[in-house]
């Protein structure tokens, strides 16, 4: 396993001390300066057969590193809130994050899967006159100097809310122990990026926001910068930032979904390029594929023709063009489905659609015929605090009504082990396990508890 190790130190504080593994010392290097603080990383490997350990600063922090046999897997989603997720209560906030930390302690994960919405940067725009009123005002003709005060501006409003997300100590301890494998979403730019009006997303203002969040998502969720990607990602040049990881038996693709989006298209060139050689790769064993916003789902349609006729929801129009069941992006969500049909189909290969996005717990089913099925699970969120439950009874309801944007393939919304509700709205986590080269999958629902497992 080719690892970094991420520190955050005063701008006044020296470096931090080598990591020590088997008697050799990996020093850190700055990754990045701000104002106030440097980040450092440091890269090293550990073996991926086994268990094993790194030593830091008098404290030996256990991998549990074995990719090749049995094997567990924690997928988490959305940790925050878009207004006032800063000033929340620690051990309120954090809350899942604990419980995921003590299923660690009792049976250790050897991955754990960010899928997207790492941060939720949306006010981050506040507090400067360019970017105060984002998206609704915009400057007509922003200065240089002003944009470069702006991004400024913006890169020390990200680390703020990197640093003081991942220096929960809840969070911190796993992340120490556990290796990290991440995937944006908007909420890591703002609320919705791509599904903004160009004449937003284009703009100087626009343009200078999706900089300083690339920046910060290249430096905190995967600790490195611009010329210097690790292998994993499909594009060196970093046109998106859609990466795959082959192990033993597994392969986990994360699509980028959000840097080449537009209103018109979830994916762009890159995108499509990576997802189609993956496709026409022989990987044995069982993919994993992290679609940030869900790739099974029920028909929006009804919900995109209630906003035209009701002005008030208007200001949802957003949200719902995010998902790949938006009427703009039909055409799109049926490509993508063929892609994936014809990946399980390929030599019998099983495969395993996992989202978040939603802030909700769910999971559905596509028909592939030949007793072939893709499964989707959402594991959303684990800070965000839960939805309505009426909110969740009611897009039950609407998936009553079905979907088949592959008319051979019908799409149904399946209820959660123990559950007789197609949504839940408790905040939630996803395991992922492999026992004799069987998976199956079960949530920790806040209130409701661990499910039973589900075969996949």
């Amino acid at each position: 396993m080719l690892l970094s190790a991420l520190f955050i130190t005063p701008t006044d504080e020296a470096a931090p001390s080598a990591l020590v593994l088997d008697g050799a010392e990996v020093v850190p290097i700055s990754l990045a300066t701000y104002d106030n603080a440097t980040v450092w990383r440091a890269r090293f490997t550990l073996p991926a057969d086994r268990t094993s350990s790194y030593a830091w600063n008098g404290d030996t922090y256990q991998v549990a590193g074995d990719l090749i046999g049995d094997l567990r897997i924690a997928y988490v989603s959305c940790n925050g809130e878009k207004v006032g997720d800063m000033d929340r209560e620690g051990s309120e906030r954090n809350a899942m994050w604990a419980r995921l930390r003590d299923e660690h302690r009792r049976s250790p994960f050897a991955l754990m899967l960010h899928g997207g919405d790492q941060i939720y940067a949306d006010e981050v725009t506040q507090g400067h006159e360019l970017s105060q009123d984002w998206p609704d005002k915009l400057p007509s003709d922003p200065s240089r100097a002003a944009l470069a005060d702006l991004h400024n501006h913006l890169r020390e409003r990200f680390f703020d809310r990197y640093a003081a997300i991942y220096a929960a100590p809840e969070l911190a301890w796993l992340a120490a122990r556990v290796p990290s494998l991440m995937q944006w979403d908007d909420h890591d730019i703002c609320d919705g990026w791509g599904s903004l009006r160009r004449s937003r997303t284009g703009s100087p203002v626009g343009q200078t926001l999706f900089a300083a969040a690339r920046e910060s998502c290249l430096t905190f969720q995967h600790a490195t910068v611009d010329g210097d990607l690790p292998s994993r990602f499909a594009d060196p040049g970093g046109s998106h930032l859609g990466w795959s990881i082959h192990a033993p038996g597994l392969r986990i693709l994360a699509p980028d979904l959000r840097s080449e989006r537009t209103r018109r298209s979830v994916m762009g060139p890159g995108g499509w390029t990576m997802m189609e050689a993956e496709a026409a790769r022989t990987s044995a064993g069982h993919t994993l594929l992290m679609s940030s916003v869900p790739l099974l789902g029920p028909r929006l349609s009804v919900l995109e023709m209630l906003m035209v006729a009701i002005p008030s929801m208007q200001k949802y129009e957003d949200d719902l063009r995010d998902q790949w069941q938006s009427r703009a992006h039909r055409d799109e969500w049926r490509r993508m489905l063929r892609l994936v049909r014809g990946m399980i189909e390929h030599d019998g290969h099983d495969l395993t659609s996992v989202s978040g996005e939603i802030h909700i717990a769910a999971r559905a089913v596509m028909d592939l015929g030949q007793g072939r099925h893709l499964n989707q699970l959402v594991a959303s969120g684990v800070a965000h605090r839960a939805r309505p439950k009426g909110w969740a009874r009611f897009i039950g309801a609407l998936a009553s009504l079905g979907e088949a944007p592959l008319p051979e393939h019908p799409i149904r919304i399946r209820p959660l082990p123990g559950q007789s509700a197609r949504y839940v709205a408790e905040r939630n986590y996803l395991i992922l396990e492999r026992r004799a080269g069987d998976w199956s999958a079960r949530w920790d629902l806040e209130t409701s508890g661990m499910t039973a497992p589900l075969a996949l």
